[in-house]
């Protein structure tokens, strides 16, 4: 744990002197302007979207907010607003905190590609990451990377809630729905979610400049869901039996696997699920 002083305007609207003391109140006690704020963006259906705070970047609510706030993307990171890539530059650091991870994978996307040109399959990653984002946002996720095929997000309780186990599962259903899984015709895009709960550390990370580059979360229970995404079958959610407990849901019901992972001395214990 550091014990890095914030600067004297953060200071004075957090109510906290550290990075820790404010990344620990975000995180897991949550913020009211910031949990408000991005509550009332997140359903403005637009995107590209600033990954932390959700304002538009696009359409007309994209336009408005430029028009009204000043609202546009940072000069130096895309994913954010500058007010956002301003406040991680201000607060580098982090802190550890239970969240539930999430990752969308295509299935067989090489195989994807050989069949369309290569405009077309940019076209279906881009709509692939809108409906993504779209859909997690609403479930009061932080986007976390947009990596070729694979989209993953986090749920923390600072935003989430309590909750957060089981609204990553809505969400992962959400998304197998809207990408038209679980209905009569093929899907648009074929998908494999994984979804784990557990200790991670989340926050700022810096670049080369020692400035803020990103906001993520880092360790083993990371790379735990991503395994699980990319073990998962086209229309199924491989969601660990850590976060099938979070969520209160009822094991009974649900197909037991236990999947031998890649730097794990132990399998997995995970509960598929599908539409």
């Amino acid at each position: 744990m550091s014990d890095n002083p914030l600067p004297d305007h953060l200071k004075t609207r957090y109510g906290v002197k550290t990075t820790d003391e404010l990344w620990a109140m975000i995180l897991v006690e949550g913020n009211d302007f910031w949990r408000r704020n991005r509550a009332r963006y997140a359903r403005v259906p637009a995107s590209p979207r600033c990954r932390n705070c959700h304002r538009p970047f696009e359409g007309v609510g994209g336009a408005l907010l430029r028009i009204t706030q000043g609202v546009h993307k940072s000069d130096k990171n895309p994913n954010y607003c500058w007010g956002c890539y301003q406040f991680l530059s201000d607060v580098p650091g982090g802190t550890e905190v239970e969240v539930t991870m999430f990752f969308a994978d295509i299935r067989g996307s090489t195989a994807l590609a050989e069949t369309m040109s290569a405009a077309e399959f940019g076209g279906l990653l881009n709509r692939f990451y809108e409906v993504a984002i779209d859909t997690l946002v609403l479930e009061d996720a932080f986007i976390d990377n947009l990596i070729g095929d694979e989209v993953s997000a986090m749920f923390v309780p600072g935003f989430a809630g309590p909750e957060h186990a089981r609204r990553a599962i809505e969400a992962g259903r959400a998304l197998l729905h809207a990408t038209g899984h679980g209905q009569a015709a093929d899907p648009w895009v074929p998908l494999g979610i994984g979804i784990h709960t557990g200790v991670a550390w989340v926050g700022a990370v810096g670049g080369a400049d020692g400035a803020a580059a990103d906001f993520t979360a880092l360790g083993d229970n990371v790379n735990i869901t991503a395994r699980l995404a990319s073990a998962s079958a086209a229309g199924e959610m491989l969601v660990s039996e850590a976060t099938i407990r979070a969520a209160r849901l009822e094991e009974a019901k649900l197909e037991r696997r236990e999947l031998a992972l890649k730097g794990k001395s132990q399998p997995v214990a995970v509960r598929a699920i599908e539409l």
